[in-house]
């Protein structure tokens, strides 16, 4: 039976009503739920954000993570500005007080309370953390700052000493060779960093928490050895980063016997070769054999966070690890098993295919721990087969800076530090010539814009 046109004016209306229902009903549910969205989003325990940039740029980093969250209490961050200031640290301060419920921040106009302001000592904005009745100021408003007077509030300044007086690289140097870098990095984990001079001295320094050997070229004399055993044997740390002895022309590295034999007496052989690897990878770094690179990691704290990483050692010489009468000691590294070892280490030249070359995997970094009969003061020492790899210039090669710092971090007792730091922010800008330019601008002025007219005129045409 044919509908009327009132049957049918009848059925179209209530299949408006209908549709009208439904998008009225879901309007309702989609402001609900963004309704619901909001209010959980005021609530710090689902206060989350998520950071998409290539290098997370806007996130703490793991460093930073286990120190918040493991403050062992309530800490605050003050910050001191004018009112309309406190919008652009607000970013900042919030990524720390999402981090942990332990932490708070407390805003501050320094002009409205110009009493408080002047009891910090407070001449332009900055912020301080608080903890434990202590108090740090974060001179600038960046993670390096802010997570360092974390620091200071927890752990106070720590002092890492560098032996100079035979050869080894400088603190102050800024040139390839130098440690500038390093000192830099170590300022950034509160590390206090100052040369020390044993030649003239019957023990090492007790504000010395952990002494660094970077490269010596010259024998040590009795005394320097003896100051190092005590020190090490008492409950000491000590980094000993010891290159191959080689005799090439001007380039001249001692053997340095006692120092090796001390090592040795303690579970550590450095032997007298120059380990050397043909890399495919290294060749993509545009690095000579010279250079072997290391992917290869055990299971110790120092190198747990290196797993996925590469470090490259210049002139290496290979070690032998084995448990000493006290001590424990165990590999860190190790090269891939293409390398070999050249043990000729004069002259002008060495080669990859002399007979007598060793044939690799080679370990180029041990830790151990040495028995003071204190249960909780051990001595503790890292001894790497290159000093190369902490210099200028190769911290910034891939995982160096990190196996740099996190060395220190185990030799101090700081642990809870280790970790892979955060990188610098990544250059994407494109770099484009003329040519490459005239392209993009007839591409995206003229191309582009004509293929979407045409394309509306076809439909158009089409529908017609």
């Amino acid at each position: 039976m044919a509908q009327t046109p009132t049957s049918k004016t009848a059925t179209i209306s209530q299949r408006q009503a209908r549709f009208g229902a439904t998008a009225g009903l879901y309007t309702i549910v989609v402001i609900a739920i963004l309704a619901l969205v909001n209010w959980l989003a005021q609530m710090p325990r689902f206060n989350k954000t998520f950071d998409t940039t290539a290098n997370k740029r806007f996130t703490l980093s793991e460093e930073t993570q286990k120190i918040i969250k493991g403050l062992p209490g309530d800490a605050t961050i003050i910050y001191f500005d004018t009112k309309d200031g406190f919008s652009g640290a607000q970013a900042m301060l919030d990524r720390y007080k999402n981090l942990s419920t332990k932490v708070h921040i407390q805003y501050v106009d320094a002009q409205k309370q110009r009493t408080l302001a002047s009891s910090y000592g407070v001449r332009s904005a900055t912020a301080f953390v608080e903890l434990n009745g202590r108090r740090e100021e974060a001179k600038q408003l960046t993670e390096e700052s802010i997570t360092g007077a974390f620091l200071k509030v927890l752990k106070g300044v720590r002092t890492v000493c560098v032996v100079s007086g035979s050869g080894e690289h400088s603190l102050d140097q800024t040139e390839g060779g130098g440690l500038s870098v390093y000192k830099t990095l170590l300022s950034r984990d509160n590390y206090d960093t100052k040369p020390l001079t044993l030649i003239d001295k019957t023990a090492v320094p007790s504000n010395c928490n952990v002494v660094v050997v970077a490269g010596p070229q010259s024998d040590y004399t009795a005394n320097e050895v003896s100051a190092l055993k005590t020190y090490i044997e008492g409950g000491g740390r000590a980094l000993f980063l010891l290159d191959p002895p080689i005799d090439f022309g001007r380039e001249h590295i001692a053997e340095n016997t006692g120092l090796t034999d001390l090592l040795a007496s303690w579970g550590v052989t450095a032997d007298k070769d120059l380990v050397l690897e043909q890399n495919p990878m290294g060749q993509l770094f545009g690095m000579g054999p010279e250079i072997p690179l290391v992917s290869s990691y055990d299971s110790q704290p120092i190198v747990n966070d290196l797993k996925d990483h590469i470090t490259g050692f210049p002139v290496a010489r290979s070690l032998e690890v084995k448990n000493g009468d006290k001590t424990t000691v165990s590999k860190l590294f190790s090269t891939s098993d293409a390398a070999v070892a050249a043990v000729h280490l004069t002259g002008k030249s060495v080669s990859m295919d002399a007979p007598d070359n060793k044939k690799g995997p080679f370990v180029l970094g041990a830790a151990g721990t040495y028995n003071t009969g204190k249960p909780n003061d051990p001595g503790r020492f890292v001894v790497i087969g290159n000093s190369g790899f902490l210099t200028n210039a190769m911290i910034t090669f891939q995982g160096n800076r990190d196996l740099a710092l996190n060395a220190v971090n185990w030799l101090s007792s700081d642990e809870d530090l280790i970790s892979i730091r955060p990188k610098d922010p990544e250059d994407r800008r494109m770099n484009a010539n003329q040519s490459q330019m005239s392209t993009f601008a007839y591409t995206d002025l003229i191309a582009i814009p004509l293929i979407i007219i045409i394309g509306g005129i076809a439909v158009y045409w089409k529908r017609r």
